[in-house]
């Protein structure tokens, strides 16, 4: 072998070895975030497995030693909000179609299975299935805000900077998410004769 080949060889065992070390750890958290977005284990599993694929590429641009977990909550963001509209834009073509109008290395699913049932556990004893529910039918700007601030626990300041927009328009979805939210979760007490103040939905 070569001093070039072996010193590649040498570089990329490095990378491997840090990656593991600084962004390995993170899965969970992740994937507790990717089930409250997506709400389908097997779609977390894709866009976890899509965020750390997409982390190892880019792995040469992450300064090390800054936050590596604010790093990866981008990068899923992206995934899962750039996902969104694709999934929507495949939709608006089947449909234009039906009425005739157009003529891993780093992960697995068997990895996550033997990791994720106790993160899954954790996120069905912390969110019910009705407001699980309600988060699921905000739009994916909203939900995706909503997950990282009050959720996650992200600041504004980090939030805007995952999803590429300034702080008002984060504390803008953020209030609408949460109006959103709080509508949904009164439709659902209603039918139980549980009602809320109209001006707390206001607030």
């Amino acid at each position: 072998m070569s001093i070039s080949n072996t010193c590649t060889s040498s570089s990329v065992d490095l990378s491997l070895a840090n990656f593991q070390e600084d962004a390995v750890p993170h899965l969970k958290a992740l994937y507790g975030a990717a089930m409250k977005m997506c709400r389908h284990p097997s779609a977390a599993e894709d866009l976890v497995q899509e965020t750390m694929l997409r982390a190892w590429e880019k792995w040469h641009q992450f300064s090390s030693g800054t936050n590596c977990r604010a790093w990866l909550f981008r990068i899923l963001t992206n995934t899962f909000i750039n996902g969104c509209r694709r999934r929507k834009k495949e939709r608006e073509i089947l449909a234009a179609e039906r009425d005739a109008r157009l003529g891993s290395r780093f992960y697995s699913r068997e990895s996550v299975r033997l990791w994720a049932d106790p993160e899954r556990s954790l996120a069905q004893r912390s969110l019910s299935p009705v407001v699980e529910r309600a988060i699921a039918g905000l739009t994916p700007e909203f939900r995706v805000v909503l997950v990282l601030v009050d959720l996650e626990g992200f600041s504004y300041r980090e939030v805007a900077e995952m999803v590429c927009c300034p702080i008002g328009t984060v504390m803008s979805r953020l209030f609408r998410a949460r109006r959103g939210l709080r509508e949904a979760l009164t439709e659902v007490a209603a039918t139980y004769g549980i009602g809320l103040n109209p001006d707390e939905l206001a607030a």
